[in-house]
Protein backbone atom coordinates (compact mmCIF):
# COMPACT_ATOMS: atom_id res chain seq x y z
CA UNK A 1 0.00 0.00 0.00
CA UNK A 2 1.97 3.12 -1.05
CA UNK A 3 1.11 6.65 0.72
CA UNK A 4 0.58 10.02 -1.09
CA UNK A 5 3.05 11.49 -2.74
CA UNK A 6 6.18 8.38 -2.45
CA UNK A 7 6.75 7.20 -6.42
CA UNK A 8 8.10 3.50 -6.82
CA UNK A 9 8.50 0.82 -8.99
CA UNK A 10 8.41 -2.58 -7.76
CA UNK A 11 11.45 -5.27 -7.35
CA UNK A 12 11.24 -8.35 -9.31
CA UNK A 13 9.08 -11.29 -8.46
CA UNK A 14 10.67 -13.42 -5.50
CA UNK A 15 12.71 -16.28 -5.48
CA UNK A 16 11.54 -19.52 -4.31
CA UNK A 17 11.35 -21.02 -0.85
CA UNK A 18 14.51 -23.54 -0.16
CA UNK A 19 12.85 -26.85 -1.36
CA UNK A 20 14.92 -29.13 1.22
CA UNK A 21 13.91 -30.98 4.26
CA UNK A 22 14.94 -29.36 7.77
CA UNK A 23 17.81 -30.47 9.33
CA UNK A 24 17.72 -32.84 12.78
CA UNK A 25 18.77 -31.08 16.17
CA UNK A 26 18.55 -31.40 19.38
CA UNK A 27 15.77 -30.36 21.02
CA UNK A 28 16.14 -29.00 24.69
CA UNK A 29 14.62 -31.69 27.02
CA UNK A 30 17.34 -34.25 24.77
CA UNK A 31 15.37 -35.46 22.18
CA UNK A 32 16.71 -35.38 18.17
CA UNK A 33 13.87 -34.13 16.13
CA UNK A 34 13.59 -32.74 12.26
CA UNK A 35 14.37 -28.75 12.98
CA UNK A 36 12.45 -26.12 10.78
CA UNK A 37 14.31 -22.52 10.85
CA UNK A 38 10.83 -21.16 12.86
CA UNK A 39 11.09 -24.42 14.85
CA UNK A 40 14.89 -23.53 15.99
CA UNK A 41 13.69 -19.76 16.29
CA UNK A 42 11.14 -20.72 18.36
CA UNK A 43 13.39 -22.80 20.62
CA UNK A 44 15.63 -20.45 21.23
CA UNK A 45 12.92 -17.21 22.25
CA UNK A 46 11.59 -19.64 25.12
CA UNK A 47 14.96 -20.32 26.11
CA UNK A 48 15.75 -16.47 26.35
CA UNK A 49 12.08 -16.08 27.68
CA UNK A 50 13.08 -18.58 30.74
CA UNK A 51 10.78 -20.96 30.02
CA UNK A 52 11.54 -24.46 31.81
CA UNK A 53 12.41 -27.65 29.06
CA UNK A 54 11.56 -30.15 31.64
CA UNK A 55 7.91 -28.21 34.08
CA UNK A 56 4.96 -26.65 32.30
CA UNK A 57 3.61 -23.96 34.73
CA UNK A 58 1.66 -21.15 32.71
CA UNK A 59 0.13 -17.80 33.91
CA UNK A 60 -3.37 -18.30 35.48
CA UNK A 61 -5.13 -15.07 34.74
CA UNK A 62 -8.76 -15.99 36.24
CA UNK A 63 -11.67 -14.31 33.93
CA UNK A 64 -11.59 -14.92 30.49
CA UNK A 65 -13.55 -12.08 28.85
CA UNK A 66 -15.96 -13.39 26.17
CA UNK A 67 -18.13 -10.14 25.17
CA UNK A 68 -15.82 -10.00 21.75
CA UNK A 69 -16.84 -10.45 18.10
CA UNK A 70 -14.00 -12.73 17.37
CA UNK A 71 -15.21 -14.73 20.79
CA UNK A 72 -18.38 -14.95 19.17
CA UNK A 73 -18.08 -15.93 16.28
CA UNK A 74 -15.17 -18.29 16.83
CA UNK A 75 -17.20 -20.01 19.78
CA UNK A 76 -20.37 -20.50 17.23
CA UNK A 77 -17.64 -22.04 14.57
CA UNK A 78 -16.15 -24.38 17.42
CA UNK A 79 -19.53 -25.48 18.54
CA UNK A 80 -20.42 -26.90 15.34
CA UNK A 81 -17.28 -28.30 14.44
CA UNK A 82 -17.21 -29.99 17.62
CA UNK A 83 -20.49 -31.55 17.09
CA UNK A 84 -19.29 -33.27 13.96
CA UNK A 85 -16.11 -34.46 15.61
CA UNK A 86 -18.02 -36.46 18.54
CA UNK A 87 -15.67 -39.57 19.88
CA UNK A 88 -12.82 -37.97 18.48
CA UNK A 89 -9.76 -37.77 20.58
CA UNK A 90 -9.05 -33.72 19.78
CA UNK A 91 -9.52 -30.88 21.90
CA UNK A 92 -10.81 -27.61 20.12
CA UNK A 93 -9.60 -24.26 21.69
CA UNK A 94 -9.77 -20.55 21.18
CA UNK A 95 -7.02 -18.22 22.02
CA UNK A 96 -6.36 -14.69 22.20
CA UNK A 97 -3.51 -12.67 20.94
CA UNK A 98 -1.77 -13.25 24.03
CA UNK A 99 -2.32 -17.16 23.86
CA UNK A 100 -4.95 -16.81 27.02
CA UNK A 101 -7.19 -20.05 26.40
CA UNK A 102 -10.44 -18.46 26.11
CA UNK A 103 -12.66 -22.42 25.57
CA UNK A 104 -12.27 -25.90 25.16
CA UNK A 105 -14.34 -28.28 23.46
CA UNK A 106 -13.69 -32.47 23.46
CA UNK A 107 -15.57 -35.26 24.14
CA UNK A 108 -12.77 -37.52 24.96
CA UNK A 109 -12.62 -37.27 29.14
CA UNK A 110 -8.95 -38.78 29.06
CA UNK A 111 -7.65 -35.83 26.53
CA UNK A 112 -9.24 -33.68 29.05
CA UNK A 113 -7.75 -34.87 31.99
CA UNK A 114 -4.80 -35.23 30.52
CA UNK A 115 -4.66 -31.60 29.10
CA UNK A 116 -6.58 -30.50 32.74
CA UNK A 117 -2.42 -31.96 34.03
CA UNK A 118 -0.47 -29.73 32.14
CA UNK A 119 -3.22 -26.79 32.63
CA UNK A 120 -4.01 -26.20 28.81
CA UNK A 121 -7.33 -25.06 29.64
CA UNK A 122 -8.95 -21.70 30.15
CA UNK A 123 -8.19 -18.98 32.02
CA UNK A 124 -4.26 -20.18 31.70
CA UNK A 125 -1.96 -18.49 29.10
CA UNK A 126 0.13 -20.48 26.94
CA UNK A 127 2.01 -17.88 24.51
CA UNK A 128 5.84 -18.83 24.05
CA UNK A 129 6.52 -16.75 27.09
CA UNK A 130 4.83 -18.90 29.19
CA UNK A 131 4.84 -22.79 27.65
CA UNK A 132 7.30 -22.43 25.33
CA UNK A 133 7.31 -23.94 21.67
CA UNK A 134 4.09 -25.04 21.09
CA UNK A 135 1.15 -24.94 18.54
CA UNK A 136 -0.48 -21.65 19.21
CA UNK A 137 2.28 -20.47 20.76
CA UNK A 138 4.51 -20.34 17.10
CA UNK A 139 0.95 -19.89 15.19
CA UNK A 140 0.69 -16.58 17.19
CA UNK A 141 4.09 -15.32 17.16
CA UNK A 142 4.71 -15.64 13.44
CA UNK A 143 1.18 -15.60 12.65
CA UNK A 144 1.01 -18.24 10.47
CA UNK A 145 -0.61 -21.63 10.30
CA UNK A 146 1.62 -23.94 12.71
CA UNK A 147 1.83 -27.75 13.31
CA UNK A 148 4.16 -28.59 16.51
CA UNK A 149 4.31 -32.56 16.99
CA UNK A 150 5.43 -34.56 19.62
CA UNK A 151 8.94 -33.72 20.72
CA UNK A 152 9.22 -30.66 19.06
CA UNK A 153 7.62 -28.74 21.89
CA UNK A 154 10.02 -27.18 23.75
CA UNK A 155 8.48 -28.46 26.88
CA UNK A 156 9.02 -32.15 27.70
CA UNK A 157 5.61 -32.42 29.76
CA UNK A 158 4.17 -31.32 25.90
CA UNK A 159 5.30 -34.01 23.90
CA UNK A 160 2.74 -36.97 24.32
CA UNK A 161 0.68 -34.10 21.92
CA UNK A 162 0.38 -32.76 18.54
CA UNK A 163 -0.83 -29.08 18.40
CA UNK A 164 -2.19 -27.71 14.97
CA UNK A 165 -3.21 -23.94 15.28
CA UNK A 166 -3.58 -20.98 12.91
CA UNK A 167 -4.29 -17.35 13.72
CA UNK A 168 -7.41 -15.05 13.17
CA UNK A 169 -7.33 -11.95 12.24
CA UNK A 170 -9.82 -9.21 12.09
CA UNK A 171 -11.16 -9.19 8.47
CA UNK A 172 -11.00 -5.63 8.37
CA UNK A 173 -8.07 -4.08 10.35
CA UNK A 174 -5.96 -6.99 9.82
CA UNK A 175 -5.10 -6.87 13.69
CA UNK A 176 -4.18 -10.85 15.59
CA UNK A 177 -7.17 -11.25 17.16
CA UNK A 178 -5.96 -14.77 18.58
CA UNK A 179 -6.05 -18.78 16.88
CA UNK A 180 -7.88 -21.62 16.77
CA UNK A 181 -6.14 -24.69 18.21
CA UNK A 182 -6.86 -28.35 17.44
CA UNK A 183 -5.01 -30.73 19.69
CA UNK A 184 -4.87 -34.18 19.87
CA UNK A 185 -2.40 -37.26 20.93
CA UNK A 186 0.50 -37.33 19.18
CA UNK A 187 0.27 -40.91 18.45
CA UNK A 188 -2.62 -40.01 16.66
CA UNK A 189 -2.81 -39.93 12.43
CA UNK A 190 -2.49 -35.18 12.26
CA UNK A 191 -2.36 -35.73 8.46
CA UNK A 192 -5.44 -33.27 8.02
CA UNK A 193 -5.01 -31.45 11.70
CA UNK A 194 -4.11 -27.89 10.34
CA UNK A 195 -6.33 -27.91 6.99
CA UNK A 196 -8.99 -28.14 10.00
CA UNK A 197 -7.44 -25.67 12.33
CA UNK A 198 -7.46 -23.14 8.77
CA UNK A 199 -10.95 -24.22 7.63
CA UNK A 200 -12.07 -23.02 11.19
CA UNK A 201 -9.79 -19.97 11.63
CA UNK A 202 -11.36 -18.99 8.11
CA UNK A 203 -14.99 -19.68 8.96
CA UNK A 204 -14.19 -17.54 11.90
CA UNK A 205 -13.17 -14.50 10.16
CA UNK A 206 -15.56 -14.92 7.07
CA UNK A 207 -18.59 -15.02 10.15
CA UNK A 208 -16.59 -11.70 11.51
CA UNK A 209 -16.84 -9.88 8.37
CA UNK A 210 -20.59 -10.94 7.91
CA UNK A 211 -21.58 -9.52 11.37
CA UNK A 212 -19.46 -6.60 11.18
CA UNK A 213 -21.97 -4.91 9.43
CA UNK A 214 -20.78 -3.29 5.64
CA UNK A 215 -17.58 -2.61 7.10
CA UNK A 216 -15.16 -3.34 3.85
CA UNK A 217 -12.51 -6.39 4.48
CA UNK A 218 -8.44 -5.33 4.48
CA UNK A 219 -7.06 -6.31 1.19
CA UNK A 220 -4.18 -8.74 2.22
CA UNK A 221 -0.75 -8.02 2.52
CA UNK A 222 1.45 -8.01 -0.89
CA UNK A 223 4.44 -7.19 0.51
CA UNK A 224 7.28 -5.66 -1.65
CA UNK A 225 10.19 -3.63 -1.88
CA UNK A 226 10.04 -0.13 -3.71
CA UNK A 227 12.42 2.03 -4.69
CA UNK A 228 11.59 5.85 -4.12
CA UNK A 229 13.08 7.86 -7.01
CA UNK A 230 15.76 10.32 -5.34
CA UNK A 231 15.00 12.91 -8.13
CA UNK A 232 11.83 14.25 -6.23
CA UNK A 233 10.80 15.16 -2.74
CA UNK A 234 7.85 13.49 -1.40
CA UNK A 235 5.18 14.61 -2.20
CA UNK A 236 6.17 18.33 -4.51
CA UNK A 237 7.68 21.36 -2.69
CA UNK A 238 4.80 22.84 -3.00
CA UNK A 239 2.61 20.77 -1.22
CA UNK A 240 4.93 20.41 1.63
CA UNK A 241 5.03 24.36 1.69
CA UNK A 242 1.36 23.86 2.11
CA UNK A 243 1.05 20.92 4.63
CA UNK A 244 -0.21 21.93 7.88
CA UNK A 245 2.35 22.33 10.93
CA UNK A 246 0.84 19.33 12.72
CA UNK A 247 2.92 17.85 10.00
CA UNK A 248 5.35 19.96 9.46
CA UNK A 249 6.55 19.67 13.36
CA UNK A 250 6.46 15.98 13.29
CA UNK A 251 8.45 15.66 10.14
CA UNK A 252 10.59 18.15 11.13
CA UNK A 253 11.42 15.95 14.50
CA UNK A 254 11.48 12.62 12.91
CA UNK A 255 14.31 14.32 10.50
CA UNK A 256 16.54 16.11 13.62
CA UNK A 257 16.65 12.30 15.00
CA UNK A 258 17.36 10.77 11.72
CA UNK A 259 20.43 13.61 11.05
CA UNK A 260 21.52 12.74 14.80
CA UNK A 261 21.87 9.00 13.82
CA UNK A 262 18.74 7.60 15.27
CA UNK A 263 16.74 5.18 13.56
CA UNK A 264 13.04 6.17 14.40
CA UNK A 265 9.87 4.75 14.12
CA UNK A 266 6.31 7.05 13.14
CA UNK A 267 3.37 5.60 14.41
CA UNK A 268 -0.17 5.96 13.37
CA UNK A 269 -3.02 4.65 11.78
CA UNK A 270 -2.33 2.63 8.61
CA UNK A 271 -2.69 5.27 5.61
CA UNK A 272 -1.81 8.40 7.56
CA UNK A 273 0.98 9.18 5.97
CA UNK A 274 4.09 7.62 7.93
CA UNK A 275 5.80 6.28 5.06
CA UNK A 276 5.97 9.34 3.09
CA UNK A 277 6.63 11.72 6.38
CA UNK A 278 10.13 9.28 7.34
CA UNK A 279 10.97 9.63 3.38
CA UNK A 280 10.87 13.35 3.51
CA UNK A 281 12.30 13.40 7.04
CA UNK A 282 15.42 11.59 5.58
CA UNK A 283 15.40 13.31 2.63
CA UNK A 284 16.26 16.61 4.42
CA UNK A 285 18.26 14.97 6.59
CA UNK A 286 20.54 13.19 4.59
CA UNK A 287 19.97 14.90 0.96
CA UNK A 288 20.63 12.74 -2.04
CA UNK A 289 19.82 9.39 -0.09
CA UNK A 290 18.60 6.76 -2.20
CA UNK A 291 15.44 5.22 -0.04
CA UNK A 292 14.03 1.79 -0.45
CA UNK A 293 10.29 1.31 1.35
CA UNK A 294 9.70 -2.37 2.59
CA UNK A 295 6.40 -3.83 3.12
CA UNK A 296 5.65 -6.92 5.41
CA UNK A 297 4.04 -9.59 2.85
CA UNK A 298 1.54 -12.93 3.84
CA UNK A 299 4.05 -14.83 6.55
CA UNK A 300 4.83 -17.60 4.05
CA UNK A 301 6.72 -15.22 1.87
CA UNK A 302 8.71 -12.98 4.75
CA UNK A 303 11.85 -15.57 3.95
CA UNK A 304 11.87 -14.51 0.32
CA UNK A 305 11.32 -10.61 0.83
CA UNK A 306 13.99 -10.44 3.25
CA UNK A 307 16.31 -11.85 0.96
CA UNK A 308 15.42 -9.04 -1.57
CA UNK A 309 16.52 -6.12 0.42
CA UNK A 310 18.07 -7.53 4.01
CA UNK A 311 21.51 -6.55 1.76
CA UNK A 312 20.78 -3.31 1.05
CA UNK A 313 21.03 -2.49 4.70
CA UNK A 314 24.83 -2.75 4.60
CA UNK A 315 24.85 -0.09 1.87
CA UNK A 316 26.30 3.72 1.96
CA UNK A 317 23.77 5.94 0.32
CA UNK A 318 20.77 3.81 1.06
CA UNK A 319 18.11 3.89 3.55
CA UNK A 320 14.87 1.98 4.32
CA UNK A 321 11.66 2.76 5.72
CA UNK A 322 10.00 -0.50 7.14
CA UNK A 323 6.45 -0.40 7.19
CA UNK A 324 4.11 -2.37 9.68
CA UNK A 325 6.53 -3.82 11.51
CA UNK A 326 3.97 -5.22 13.87
CA UNK A 327 3.16 -7.79 11.06
CA UNK A 328 6.77 -9.42 10.71
CA UNK A 329 6.57 -13.04 12.64
CA UNK A 330 8.67 -13.48 15.39
CA UNK A 331 11.35 -15.24 13.78
CA UNK A 332 11.74 -12.24 11.12
CA UNK A 333 11.79 -9.67 13.36
CA UNK A 334 14.84 -11.37 15.27
CA UNK A 335 16.64 -11.71 11.72
CA UNK A 336 15.77 -8.03 10.70
CA UNK A 337 17.69 -7.50 13.97
CA UNK A 338 20.97 -8.82 13.52
CA UNK A 339 20.69 -7.09 10.39
CA UNK A 340 20.71 -4.18 11.62
CA UNK A 341 23.13 -4.82 14.29
CA UNK A 342 25.60 -6.69 11.76
CA UNK A 343 25.27 -3.53 8.93
CA UNK A 344 26.93 -1.20 12.03
CA UNK A 345 26.16 1.81 13.64
CA UNK A 346 23.41 4.22 12.07
CA UNK A 347 25.05 7.52 10.12
CA UNK A 348 27.16 9.57 11.08
CA UNK A 349 29.10 6.62 12.18
CA UNK A 350 28.60 4.93 8.48
CA UNK A 351 26.11 1.70 9.39
CA UNK A 352 22.34 1.43 8.11
CA UNK A 353 19.61 4.70 7.80
CA UNK A 354 16.70 3.10 8.54
CA UNK A 355 13.50 3.82 9.81
CA UNK A 356 10.14 2.00 10.84
CA UNK A 357 6.21 2.34 10.85
CA UNK A 358 3.70 0.85 13.26
CA UNK A 359 0.23 1.61 14.75
CA UNK A 360 1.33 1.73 18.23
CA UNK A 361 4.46 0.99 20.48
CA UNK A 362 3.31 -1.86 21.48
CA UNK A 363 2.88 -3.37 18.20
CA UNK A 364 6.98 -3.11 17.58
CA UNK A 365 8.09 -6.22 17.96
CA UNK A 366 10.47 -6.43 20.93
CA UNK A 367 14.20 -6.86 18.84
CA UNK A 368 13.23 -4.08 16.55
CA UNK A 369 11.93 -1.62 19.32
CA UNK A 370 15.18 -2.29 21.22
CA UNK A 371 17.24 -0.53 17.68
CA UNK A 372 14.73 2.40 17.89
CA UNK A 373 16.17 5.65 19.07
CA UNK A 374 14.07 7.88 18.68
CA UNK A 375 9.46 7.71 18.27
CA UNK A 376 7.38 10.36 15.87
CA UNK A 377 3.44 10.04 16.46
CA UNK A 378 1.45 10.95 13.43
CA UNK A 379 -2.37 12.14 13.89
CA UNK A 380 -4.60 10.65 11.34
CA UNK A 381 -5.78 12.52 8.63
CA UNK A 382 -9.17 13.26 10.39
CA UNK A 383 -7.58 15.43 13.28
CA UNK A 384 -4.98 17.72 10.24
CA UNK A 385 -7.69 19.20 8.12
CA UNK A 386 -5.41 21.44 6.90
CA UNK A 387 -3.44 18.55 5.09
CA UNK A 388 -6.57 17.10 3.27
CA UNK A 389 -6.46 20.01 0.35
CA UNK A 390 -2.96 20.22 -0.24
CA UNK A 391 -3.00 15.82 -0.38
CA UNK A 392 -5.99 16.13 -2.59
CA UNK A 393 -4.64 19.11 -5.40
CA UNK A 394 -1.20 16.65 -5.44
CA UNK A 395 -3.33 13.23 -6.15
CA UNK A 396 -5.06 14.96 -8.70
CA UNK A 397 -1.96 16.99 -10.28
CA UNK A 398 -0.35 13.29 -10.19
CA UNK A 399 -3.24 11.47 -11.68
CA UNK A 400 -3.99 14.09 -14.46
CA UNK A 401 -0.09 15.00 -14.83
CA UNK A 402 -1.33 18.76 -14.89
CA UNK A 403 -3.39 20.79 -12.77
CA UNK A 404 -7.08 19.78 -11.80
CA UNK A 405 -9.87 22.36 -9.73
CA UNK A 406 -12.01 21.87 -7.17
CA UNK A 407 -15.03 23.61 -6.92
CA UNK A 408 -15.74 25.51 -3.12
CA UNK A 409 -18.51 22.86 -2.39
CA UNK A 410 -15.90 19.96 -3.40
CA UNK A 411 -13.27 21.50 -1.20
CA UNK A 412 -15.78 21.80 1.77
CA UNK A 413 -16.68 17.88 1.57
CA UNK A 414 -13.66 16.60 1.13
CA UNK A 415 -12.64 18.89 3.91
CA UNK A 416 -15.69 18.24 6.42
CA UNK A 417 -15.74 14.23 6.00
CA UNK A 418 -13.46 12.41 8.49
CA UNK A 419 -11.30 9.91 6.70
CA UNK A 420 -11.83 7.00 8.22
CA UNK A 421 -9.14 5.14 5.32
CA UNK A 422 -7.02 8.45 5.63
CA UNK A 423 -4.74 9.86 3.07
CA UNK A 424 -4.80 6.51 1.26
CA UNK A 425 -8.51 6.69 1.20
CA UNK A 426 -8.35 10.90 -0.25
CA UNK A 427 -6.04 9.91 -2.48
CA UNK A 428 -7.83 6.85 -4.25
CA UNK A 429 -11.32 9.39 -4.21
CA UNK A 430 -9.52 11.70 -5.70
CA UNK A 431 -7.65 9.84 -8.66
CA UNK A 432 -10.95 8.50 -9.55
CA UNK A 433 -12.52 11.91 -9.64
CA UNK A 434 -9.50 13.65 -11.33
CA UNK A 435 -10.06 10.85 -14.07
CA UNK A 436 -13.55 11.97 -14.85
CA UNK A 437 -13.17 15.79 -14.57
CA UNK A 438 -10.91 18.69 -15.37
CA UNK A 439 -13.19 20.36 -12.50
CA UNK A 440 -14.07 18.27 -9.55
CA UNK A 441 -16.97 18.88 -7.88
CA UNK A 442 -19.61 17.23 -5.44
CA UNK A 443 -20.89 14.38 -8.29
CA UNK A 444 -17.61 13.07 -8.59
CA UNK A 445 -16.62 12.23 -5.05
CA UNK A 446 -17.94 9.07 -4.05
CA UNK A 447 -20.86 8.60 -1.84
CA UNK A 448 -20.15 8.26 1.70
CA UNK A 449 -18.05 11.70 1.78
CA UNK A 450 -21.13 13.50 1.06
CA UNK A 451 -23.15 11.74 4.09
CA UNK A 452 -22.79 11.18 7.56
CA UNK A 453 -24.45 7.62 8.77
CA UNK A 454 -25.01 7.58 12.13
CA UNK A 455 -24.12 3.71 12.24
CA UNK A 456 -22.93 1.13 9.54
CA UNK A 457 -25.65 0.94 6.50
CA UNK A 458 -27.01 -2.03 5.28
CA UNK A 459 -26.10 -3.05 1.46
CA UNK A 460 -30.10 -1.38 0.86
CA UNK A 461 -29.46 2.01 2.42
CA UNK A 462 -26.28 1.87 0.98
CA UNK A 463 -27.96 1.97 -2.51
CA UNK A 464 -30.68 4.33 -1.25
CA UNK A 465 -28.14 6.86 -0.09
CA UNK A 466 -26.26 6.21 -3.03
CA UNK A 467 -29.20 6.96 -5.64
CA UNK A 468 -30.26 9.79 -2.96
CA UNK A 469 -26.73 11.89 -3.71
CA UNK A 470 -26.72 11.41 -7.07
CA UNK A 471 -29.65 13.08 -7.45
CA UNK A 472 -28.65 15.91 -5.23
CA UNK A 473 -25.16 16.23 -6.99
CA UNK A 474 -26.28 17.43 -10.32
CA UNK A 475 -25.10 20.98 -10.99
CA UNK A 476 -28.29 22.83 -10.00
CA UNK A 477 -30.07 19.99 -8.49
CA UNK A 478 -32.62 20.89 -5.58
CA UNK A 479 -33.88 18.99 -2.78
CA UNK A 480 -37.56 18.85 -4.20
CA UNK A 481 -36.04 18.42 -7.96
CA UNK A 482 -34.48 15.03 -6.75
CA UNK A 483 -37.77 13.80 -5.27
CA UNK A 484 -39.45 14.30 -8.29
CA UNK A 485 -36.59 12.23 -10.14
CA UNK A 486 -36.59 9.45 -7.33
CA UNK A 487 -40.31 9.02 -7.00
CA UNK A 488 -40.73 10.13 -3.51
CA UNK A 489 -42.66 13.44 -1.82
CA UNK A 490 -40.31 16.12 -0.63
CA UNK A 491 -40.87 15.19 2.73
CA UNK A 492 -40.32 11.68 2.41
CA UNK A 493 -36.41 12.72 0.99
CA UNK A 494 -35.54 15.37 4.04
CA UNK A 495 -36.58 12.03 6.52
CA UNK A 496 -34.54 9.93 4.31
CA UNK A 497 -31.75 12.17 3.89
CA UNK A 498 -31.49 12.65 8.27
CA UNK A 499 -31.98 8.90 8.41
CA UNK A 500 -28.98 8.61 6.49
CA UNK A 501 -26.92 11.43 7.00
CA UNK A 502 -27.07 13.24 3.95
CA UNK A 503 -25.53 16.71 4.59
CA UNK A 504 -24.80 18.27 0.98
CA UNK A 505 -22.29 21.07 0.89
CA UNK A 506 -23.61 24.56 -0.63
CA UNK A 507 -22.41 24.01 -4.15
CA UNK A 508 -21.44 27.39 -5.62
CA UNK A 509 -23.90 29.36 -7.81
CA UNK A 510 -23.71 28.22 -11.90
CA UNK A 511 -20.70 30.46 -13.56
CA UNK A 512 -19.33 30.88 -10.66
CA UNK A 513 -16.04 28.66 -11.35
CA UNK A 514 -13.88 26.54 -9.22
CA UNK A 515 -12.67 27.43 -6.40
CA UNK A 516 -9.77 30.09 -6.64
CA UNK A 517 -10.40 31.33 -9.55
Amino acid sequence: MREPGVQGKEASPMPEQDPRPPATSLAPHGAEVPASRRLLASWQRSEHYGVSPESIDPVWTGQVVSDSLFFECGHEVLTDLHATLAGEPVSLMLTDADGLVLNRFSSDASLLRALDAVHLAPGFAFSEREAGTTGLGLALADRTPSLVRAAEHYNASLATYTCAAVPVLDPVTGRLEGSVNITTWSQQSHGLLLALAQSAASSTAALMLARSRGRTPRSQPRGGVFRIQGSRLEPAPETLRAMSPAWADVAATAAGALAAGHAVAALGERGSGRATLLAQALRQAHPGTRILTVDVPAPAEVEAWLALWGPELAKAGTAVVLENAGMLPAWAAHEVQERIVHAGSPAPGGGPLWAVTAEQLADLPAPIAALVGALVQLSPLRERPGDVLPIARHAAREARLREVSFTRAAERALTAYEWPGNADELVRAVRSAASRAETIDLQHLPPEVLSRPPAHLTRLEALERDEIIRSLSRPGATVAGAATEIGISRATIYRRMARLGISMPTAPRPGSGPAGE
